[in-house]
Parts: C-alpha cells; sequence; structure tokens
C-alpha cells in the first residue's frame, strides 16, 4: 500500500498542507468549543492562516489544556462517536479522545501506511504482543492497520512468553509487534526451551514504546542485545501518540519514522515556541489533518526529537524523524549537567546483570534535581563500580544507586491506571 503523496517535491507537499489545513481549520473553529474561545480571545480568524508558516500565530495546545478541558475538544455530538481511547497516563492524567467512524477509518489507514512502510504485505501475518484492550488505541490501530492492508494478524496480548511461542509456531507469523525489552524476554524463554527462534520464518519486528536507536540511527544497548542474538531479523521503529492518531515508522533505510503529510502537519518547536533550525531539536508539535471527533491545533508532544528532510534511500521524499531523545517535563539538569532519561536507561541496558530497575527523579533539599536509581541486582563491589565508571564515562556525573529486591521493582513500576510499566517516576511536581 502506497501513499499518494510520498514522493511529491517538498514545495507540492507543502501545497497539499495548506489546502488540507484550510479544511481542518474551519471544521475545527466551528465545531470545538476550545478553539472558538481561543480564536476569540486571540482574535483570530481562519482565514487570518493562510500558509504552514501562518501557524505561528496560533497558541500552542498544551497536553494541560486537554486534561482540564477535555470535553470542549470534542466536535461532534456523542451519537457519532464510535470508540473512546485514553493516554496511557505516564506522564499525568489520562486524557480521552473520541473517534467518530471516519477517524477510525483514517486510523486504519494511517498503520496500514505504517505497516507497508516496514515491508508489510497482504501475504504477511504479524502477531500483535500488546494489549487491544483497556482503551488501548495502538492496538486497536494494529488490528485496523491490517485489516486494511489485508495482512493477517494474531492477537495474543501482552505477557505470556509460552504462549507466544505457542502461537509463533502454530500460525508462522512474520513480523512481531512488540515492546523491545520483551523481545529479549522471548528469546530467553526459546533458548530455556530449546526453540530455535531464528528458525521460526519471522521477516521483522515493529519495535513500540520503547527506542532501539541513538540520534545517528545506530542501535542503542537494548536494540543491539537484540540484534546480537537474533541476528536476520529486521528491526523498525514507530513513534506515534493517542493524540495524533498518527504514526511515524521506519523504512528498510531504519534512518529514521517517515512522516505522513496527508494526515498530520508536523513543527519542531524551541522553548518560545519558535521553529528551529534545520538539524536541531526540539519539541514536536502537531496539528492533526482529516479527524473528525478531536482534531487539534499545534499539540505540543512534550517529545523532544529531530527532524531530517533531505530524501531517503527508499524513494520517499517526506520529513522522517529521529528517536525520541526525551520528554520536555523530564529534562533533568544533574551536578550541572542536563540529562534526559533514555540516556540513564541505555547505560542500565548495559548491564546485563540488572533484573529490573526503576529511576526516581526529585528534588534535593536545596530544590535541585535529584537521581535515585533502584534496582535489582546481585549486590557486588564490582558491580557497583562498573556501573559508576559506565556513567562517568558516558554522562560525566553518577546518580545515586540503591538495591533492592524485585518485589519492590515491581510495586514501584505498576503505577495505578498505567497499562505499562513505569520505569522513571517524577518526584518533582
Amino acid at each position: 500500500m502506497k501513499s499518494s503523496i510520498d514522493t511529491l517535491t517538498a514545495l507540492e507537499i507543502k501545497t497539499y498542507q495548506e489546502q488540507k489545513l484550510q479544511e481542518q481549520l474551519s471544521y475545527t473553529v466551528r465545531h470545538s468549543p476550545f478553539y472558538q474561545k481561543l480564536f476569540k480571545k486571540h482574535d483570530l480568524e481562519v482565514s487570518d492562516i493562510r500558509q504552514l508558516e501562518d501557524l505561528q500565530r496560533i497558541p500552542p495546545t498544551t497536553k494541560e489544556d486537554l486534561q482540564d478541558h477535555n470535553n470542549d475538544f470534542l466536535c461532534v455530538p456523542r451519537e457519532k462517536i464510535i470508540d473512546y481511547v485514553t493516554t496511557s497516563g505516564t506522564s499525568g492524567k489520562p486524557v480521552t479522545m473520541a473517534l467518530t467512524d471516519n477517524d477510525l477509518e483514517r486510523l486504519s489507514y494511517n498503520e496500514a501506511l505504517s505497516f507497508s512502510c516496514a515491508g508489510v504485505s497482504p501475504q504477511d501475518i504479524l502477531q500483535l504482543t500488546t494489549t487491544i484492550d483497556r482503551r488501548f488505541m495502538a492496538g486497536l490501530a494494529y488490528f485496523l492497520g491490517a485489516r486494511k492492508l489485508g495482512a493477517g494478524i494474531v492477537r495474543v496480548g501482552p505477557g505470556l512468553p509460552e504462549l507466544q511461542w505457542d502461537s509463533i509456531l502454530k500460525f508462522k507469523p512474520t513480523y512481531l509487534i512488540a515492546v523491545p525489552s520483551f523481545l529479549l524476554k522471548l528469546i530467553a524463554y526459546a533458548e530455556a526451551h530449546q526453540i530455535d527462534y531464528r528458525a521460526q520464518g519471522i521477516k521483522g519486528i515493529i519495535c513500540i514504546g520503547e527506542a532501539i536507536r541513538i540520534p545517528d540511527f545506530s542501535l542503542n544497548t537494548l536494540g543491539q542485545n537484540i540484534a546480537n542474538k537474533w541476528e536476520d531479523v529486521n528491526l523498525y521503529t514507530t513513534y506515534a501518540s493517542t493524540e495524533m492518531s498518527t504514526a511515524f515508522t521506519e523504512c528498510e533505510a531504519k534512518q529514521g519514522g517517515h512522516h505522513l503529510p496527508e494526515l498530520i502537519i508536523a513543527e519542531i518547536l524551541d522553548k518560545e515556541n519558535n521553529s528551529v533550525a534545520a538539524g536541531q531539536q526540539g519539541e514536536l508539535t502537531i496539528t492533526t489533518l482529516g479527524v473528525e471527533g478531536m482534531p487539534l491545533l499545534r499539540f505540543k508532544t512534550g517529545d523532544i526529537v529531530q527532524a531530517h528532510t533531505e530524501p531517503c534511500s527508499c524513494g520517499r521524499t517526506t520529513m522522517r524523524l529521529g528517536p525520541v531523545i526525551g520528554r520536555t517535563n523530564q529534562m533533568i539538569k544533574y551536578k550541572g549537567t542536563t540529562l534526559y532519561p533514555p540516556a540513564l536507561v541505555d547505560i542500565l541496558n548495559d548491564f546485563p546483570q540488572i533484573k529490573s530497575y526503576v529511576i526516581e527523579l526529585s528534588h534535593d533539599s536545596c530544590g535541585l534535581d535529584d537521581i535515585c536509581i533502584k534496582m535489582e541486582a546481585q549486590v557486588s563491589d564490582e558491580l557497583m563500580e562498573g556501573i559508576k565508571d559506565h556513567f562517568r564515562t558516558k554522562l560525566r556525573v553518577v546518580p545515586n544507586i540503591e538495591f533492592t529486591d524485585q518485589h519492590t521493582i515491581e510495586a514501584l513500576k505498576s503505577q495505578k491506571m498505567s497499562r505499562k510499566p513505569v520505569t522513571v517516576i517524577d518526584h518533582r511536581n
């Protein structure tokens, strides 16, 4: 399945998006109580926004706006809503997004294109190792996308390595959709039960929820650990969020997730909400196109990314996003060094002796950022010194480290109302 515009010139894509933006703006300001108030407050008219550059005139929408005025974003009567989904709530109060039948069709189109980008065809079978229930949009999107593409899908759900392998051996999927760290558990189970996982016909794995690459697109420690074991499988990353109902997915070049310009306008902004210079990092800010239930204008995702605009070797000319560097609300200023949790995670993944961990952020008695990493591991002076040396070498600073038991770690990870384990707990708020 191919997009109709992913090989157009940058100017042609911009012209297309500006036409679609006019349609979305007219619809949104006519039907959304939130944006009606916003435009009135700032004396804005839809006619003021003609080009993509004019978006700068609209104040960005924040996660707090969605949390505090959730119902005011709804643009349709409730009888037109087909499905309700919520965000995971790992970085604040969960937000509800309502989807109409047209929104679900858009979601299926998005995911079919994303799967196709990663090489999935109608002849393939995908195995879903994540949940499709609990108001989780991604699981639903994967199912709808496979159906749209004409590929098969096996909905196994999360966890249970034994059931995952039973399904792989029985249904012979060619692709897995999985959280990367779970793949290591699958490999460990296969090795313990004499399953030749390399001979099961799995061509590719679409990795969700965790980074497997660093900004230069090489594999990080987690990705390398998987690749070292499962040498012949292709690892693809995908980035998405519930609010934008759109994904950025890697192609065979593995040089960033491709933008779907017919579904979303993407801006990369600095702290003053200005566009960053080409090649610079900033916060991904999106405007949805073609959304009926709860469209968003200049929504700040909170994710720090870098855009790449040179044409891809796959033939697509669309912008690509590099891996998420961190979240704006999780930036840490520790002993004079600016850090994001993914940098800590990458170092911890270098030590197979660490079975599980949680990163806790807090303020010390002087109000400065403090880091404590609680980990489950066999305590030894050699391990402690190795971890500290690694932090000094990679980040120049060493966080506080505490060894504890599995029960304590799992209790910390299991945050109320969160669908997934939480590895970063921020007490600074």
